[in-house]
């Protein structure tokens, strides 16, 4: 058992363990956003970290199948940020929460060394959650857009170049309006978030089984975290239909594989621990 897997495992019941856990019609959700970790100062401006760190949390609302309603916010802030770099950060969140009709409700700040931004999401379900788990033998696996720009994007800034606004990594593109109109022909969901080898992986193996793929993905397309796009899986008789709002919303999709029996077999590190 990985360092993840124990702390996950010591409050596991039957609510969590998905992109978020939904009780009575909502579902609560969230992530980290953390310096150093997820980002750089010297890679994004104080607006942009405010404006991804709500987007991040945002995206798993939407793979659940749930409108983002209200959200809290816990802030670890250094001393060094002046009054407008503060306002800045403020500005990200703030814009975002309103492109999305989020009203913020409250949270708690604190003195720290370095950005920390923990965001909860509070949404609700849109006539039914779409969880990680329900798979069956023979469903078509598909994920949305264009898969590693954001590992390009990284590999740019790791050698010192930089990104543009709306660089992938920088500003990632959510689906809510495509997901939502395919979503009562979904089978299970989630976000792409550690790479669609990695979140594949969670989801196959949760579900006991195995994908065979039909064509080769390249280590951009497996690899690169950070993207936030949907993975979901559905009835091969929905095809059409999800192709056709694919369409309609001028959203790429890609069917790349269905389910197997047997076990998926992952290679690589955990990004977690």
């Amino acid at each position: 058992m990985d360092k993840e897997n124990l702390i996950i495992s010591a409050f596991a019941n039957s609510i969590n363990g998905d992109d978020g856990a939904v009780v009575d019609g909502y579902c609560y959700s969230k992530d980290l956003f953390c310096e150093n970790i997820h980002f750089k100062t010297s890679w994004m401006k104080l607006e942009q970290i405010g404006a991804k760190a709500m987007l991040v949390n945002i995206s798993d609302a939407i793979a659940m199948n749930a409108t983002p309603k209200y959200a809290l916010l816990g802030l670890s802030l250094p001393k060094y940020l002046d009054m407008k770099q503060i306002k800045a950060l403020q500005k990200g969140l703030l814009n975002t929460a309103k492109d999305f009709k989020i009203q913020i409700i409250g949270g708690d700040t604190i003195a720290g060394k370095n950005i920390d931004i923990s965001v909860t999401i509070i949404s609700k379900i849109n006539q039914k959650a779409i969880y990680r788990k329900g798979l069956k033998k023979g469903d078509l696996l598909a994920f949305s857009g264009n898969l590693g720009e954001s590992l390009k994007g990284l590999n740019i800034l790791y050698r010192g170049g930089k990104l543009h606004s709306n660089h992938r990594f920088i500003k990632p593109n959510l689906r809510q309006n495509f997901f939502y109109d395919i979503a009562k022909k979904v089978r299970v969901s989630m976000d792409i978030s550690d790479g669609l080898n990695k979140d594949l992986s969670r989801m196959l193996f949760l579900n006991q089984l195995n994908a065979k793929f039909f064509k080769k993905l390249n280590k951009f397309i497996l690899n690169s975290a950070e993207e936030y796009e949907l993975l979901f899986a559905f009835d091969k008789k929905h095809k059409a239909f999800i192709q056709n709002m694919a369409k309609k919303h001028r959203v790429k999709l890609n069917i790349f594989a269905k389910t197997i029996t047997g076990r998926y077999k992952f290679y690589g590190k955990e990004h977690h621990f």
